[in-house]
């Protein structure tokens, strides 16, 4: 019991000694503090178990109290205590999420460690229920990103590493990988993980439109504002809010979501007064923000600001061993979408391993679901796979050089072009193929010159 903590606020130093010595007696830790401005910052600082409050208080009163305290944490069990009862005013603090309404001079003392004890044991279970909860989307969000490979397990490492911190990610990776997957499993692993899920593509909207649907906007702001909206940073407020494709977003949206990172604060469209979101950031882009950042279509200070702990997820092709896991997963989902278990050859099983997945994991999904789907019998064969598939060879353009003699650097300008052009001039691919990072591929390309040709399209 003497784990358990309770915050006192009232003004009135006589009451708070009193409540004070009468629940140390119960075995509880006590704090008192005699103002709502002193009892928030307390909250916000450590962990408490039951808070007790008067209503009537210079600056912040009781009912702002427990606003800001039920923003703060939401579990946390708010009693309070009043010597001016009043209906309209109990109504209101009940409504808003308070415990109890006590009457000081009707509550007799039994009453009073009664409902200490109630709120503690609520607290309890809350608690209890968060942390199943949290256990149960913990395995179940794990799950959904399936693979055993050595790549994939040192993305797993790190969710596990960063999921329970407060710091804004970055997840990066080709479109197709699992972007998304990766985030749900950061919110669900979290301390968040009871509170909202929210997220958008940012590149699925026109700027107009995405800047309202992220920050809301006010009546009459623009054509068609016939009310007040709420924007998701506020539907997100205490839980995780993930933006994907962020380097689609235009200077303007940028210079808004560099606010939401360093002043934690949303001005809708058409407002003017800022409000305050309490929001776990995570955001994901398959484009290469450094580049963006060296080219000036990106805000260097938004990119280190989002970019705290960056998770790159590994495109699938290069991590082979994880197909055979992928296909069985699919297979039994496609499956029971059509009401008949259905298997897979080895030879397509082969063929499906040996396949360069531009699309990645979304793309393996679409041909199995494909080929269940236009498959008749029970086992899915290499006929049954698309053309794409079937015909597709490993073999690779090698580098051919005309010249019996050629300097260092030459070779380095032609092979550099030859992987650029491999990659369709995917900057962060081709870097990665080099070994080398994005800045530095960057800068090879300025020095040499190298430009993509442009293909002529006849008309």
């Amino acid at each position: 019991m003497a784990d358990e903590k309770i915050l006192i606020v009232d003004d009135e130093k006589s009451m708070c000694q009193y409540l004070a010595i009468m629940l140390k007696k119960e075995g509880y830790s006590i704090k008192t503090v005699n103002n709502g401005k002193k009892a928030i910052k307390e909250i916000s600082s450590s962990n408490y178990d039951v808070l007790l409050t008067d209503i009537r208080m210079e600056g912040i009163d009781g009912i702002e109290v427990l606003k800001q305290v039920k923003e703060i944490d939401p579990n946390l069990p708010v009693i309070i205590m009043t010597a001016y009862a009043s209906q309209k005013t109990a109504i209101e603090a009940l409504n808003m999420g308070a415990f109890y309404y006590l009457i000081k001079r009707a509550a007799k003392n039994e009453e009073i460690k009664m409902v200490v004890r109630n709120a503690l044991d609520m607290h309890k279970v809350r608690n209890e229920n968060v942390f199943l909860k949290k256990q149960l989307k913990k395995k179940d969000g794990t799950r959904k990103i399936i693979g055993k490979s050595e790549e994939i397990q040192k993305v797993f490492h790190l969710i596990d590493k960063v999921a329970d911190t407060e710091s804004t990610i970055l997840v990066t990776g080709e479109s197709g990988t699992g972007k998304e997957l990766v985030a749900r499993a950061i919110h669900y692993q979290s301390s968040r993980a009871n509170t909202p899920f929210v997220s958008i593509n940012c590149g699925a909207l026109p700027e107009n439109l995405l800047e309202s649907e992220l920050f809301g906007h006010v009546k009459g702001s623009f054509t068609g504002a016939i009310k007040d909206k709420e924007g998701l940073f506020k539907v997100a407020s205490g839980g995780t809010f993930f933006l994907d494709e962020v380097g689609e977003t235009s200077p303007a949206i940028q210079v808004k979501l560099l606010r939401v990172l360093q002043e934690r604060e949303i001005i809708p469209v058409g407002g003017t007064s800022p409000i305050k979101v309490n929001v776990r950031l995570v955001a994901a882009t398959n484009a290469d923000l450094e580049e963006a950042v060296h080219s000036g279509s990106f805000r260097a200070d938004l990119y280190y600001r989002l970019n705290v702990i960056p998770i790159n997820i590994p495109p699938l092709r290069e991590r082979s061993d994880d197909i055979p896991l992928l296909v069985d997963h699919f297979l039994r989902i496609a499956s029971e979408n059509v009401g008949r278990e259905k298997s897979i050859s080895k030879e397509a099983m082969d063929l499906l391993i040996n396949f360069d997945w531009q699309g990645n994991v979304r793309e393996l999904e679409n041909v199995i679901e494909r080929s269940v789907i236009l498959q008749d019998g029970d086992l899915v064969d290499v006929c049954d796979l698309p053309d794409r598939v079937r015909l597709f060879s490993k073999d690779r353009r090698k580098l051919v050089m005309d010249k019996t003699q050629i300097t260092l650097e030459e070779l380095e300008k032609e092979y550099l072009l030859s992987v650029l052009e491999e990659t369709n001039w995917q900057k962060k691919k081709a870097s990665s193929i080099l070994g080398i990072n994005a800045s530095t591929l960057y800068r090879k390309i300025q020095r040499y010159g190298l430009e993509r040709e442009q293909e002529t399209v006849a008309l």
